[in-house]
């Protein structure tokens, strides 16, 4: 049996769910790591897009920004955060691949700060970016998080990015694009999806070694679940080869304990 983190694992399983031919805009981190795995995997044909410009690259190793030189590295077309958010507005790009500080049971997301009191945060955090833009427009996107109750909360303290607002309907009432929103969420314990008829968030996959208990005891709240509720399948030999000495030779991402 191949030995493997949780992070090697998430970046894995997020890298699973691109299939070749799509395309994505992604940010840093654990996505960028995903989207570079997937390129030398299973979807050699994904398209992949930055904030700032780079669209199509064949990425030579981690970038530490959307505007490193290294995303535009063999790519098709050097452009403008303009350009990439105006294919976002015209429908044309399948995925955004995102993170943040907190998401609730209907997938909005939060990375501007905790605590209600805008003017007094607790804590205040960079905030969108491009997030909002990206979720509001393109049509799925993935998130990746760590899974505890400070992050899965009943409701975010700001909605940064929107997920599927208030329920089933609320994003088109809200005047986004028809059948766009949260598709998967990836954490350290399990692959979450979201309910047709609800848009609640639900398990759907629990990582080797985790029950649904310890995932739902580990979210502010109530949970559904897909039956059966199954287990993810390990990294692979050669998936964990590409990931340990293509993808992230450094070790910054795979080198971290998430918890």
């Amino acid at each position: 049996m191949n030995e493997y983190n949780v992070m090697e694992l998430m970046i894995v399983l997020a890298a699973r769910h691109l299939k070749d031919g799509v395309s994505v805009v992604v940010g840093t981190g654990g996505p960028c790591a995903a989207v570079m795995l997937a390129q030398k995997t299973s979807a050699p044909n994904l398209l992949i897009l930055f904030e700032a410009g780079g669209v199509g690259p064949q990425l030579p190793s981690m970038p530490i920004s959307v505007g490193d030189s290294r995303t535009f590295y063999r790519g098709i077309m050097a452009s403008t955060m303009l350009d990439v958010m105006d294919a976002c507005q015209r429908g044309i790009i399948d995925y955004a691949f995102l993170g943040g500080a907190q998401i609730d049971v209907y997938g909005n997301l939060n990375s501007t700060q905790i605590g209600k009191d805008h003017s007094h945060p607790k804590v205040r955090f960079p905030g969108s970016g491009g997030a909002n833009d990206l979720a509001s427009l393109c049509w799925r996107t993935i998130i990746m998080i760590l899974h505890n109750k400070r992050r899965f909360v009943e409701k975010v303290d700001f909605v940064t990015t929107p997920g599927y607002l208030t329920g089933k309907g609320s994003r088109e009432e809200a005047g986004l694009p028809k059948d766009t929103g949260p598709y998967k969420v990836i954490t350290n314990l399990a692959v979450l999806g979201f309910d047709e008829l609800t848009c609640r968030m639900c398990i759907e996959l629990v990582h080797p070694g985790v029950n649904v208990k310890k995932v739902q005891e580990n979210t502010g709240f109530e949970l559904l679940k897909k039956s059966p509720v199954e287990v993810t399948k390990p990294p692979t030999e050669e998936e964990l080869r590409i990931l340990r000495e293509e993808v992230d030779p450094g070790r910054y991402l795979i080198g971290k304990d998430p918890a």
